[in-house]
Formats: C-alpha cells, structure tokens, sequence
C-alpha cells in the first residue's frame, strides 16, 4: 500500500513538473516576436501599413508594424 502511494505521488510530481516545462516553453515562444513571411492586407492597413500594389511580384506593406513584408 505504501508504494502505491509514493508510485502515485512521483507520477504526479512528474506531469506537474511536464506541464511546468510545457508552459515556460510556451511562454517563452510567444514572446519572442518573429516577423511572418507575408501578412493579410488587414494585418497591414490596422497596424499603421498601406499596400503598395506596384512592387513586380506580390503587393508590399509599406510603413507601419509589418513594413517590408509581401501581402497576399
């Protein structure tokens, strides 16, 4: 009886301690800011952007958060 209950509580301390990891992971991919790759026209005009539809390939975001970055 007595191992059940330590058996129990090392599983216990183990997925407490896994969900700890899994939130500082977490927390810690949020808060670093990577730029996407391409942003939505309204991702753009509501961060202070507008489309410059006169680049070659893709539409651009000009000024504003996403300055740069292509726009499909």
């Amino acid at each position: 009886m007595r191992i059940r209950r330590i058996l129990a509580a090392a599983f216990v301390t183990a997925a407490l301690a896994g969900l700890g990891l899994t939130g500082a992971a977490t927390a810690t991919a949020t808060v670093s800011s990577v730029a996407p790759a391409s942003v939505t026209p309204g991702e753009c005009t509501d961060n202070g952007g507008t489309i410059d539809r006169s680049t070659p390939v893709l539409p651009t975001c000009r000024g504003g958060m996403y300055d740069g970055q292509s726009v499909d």
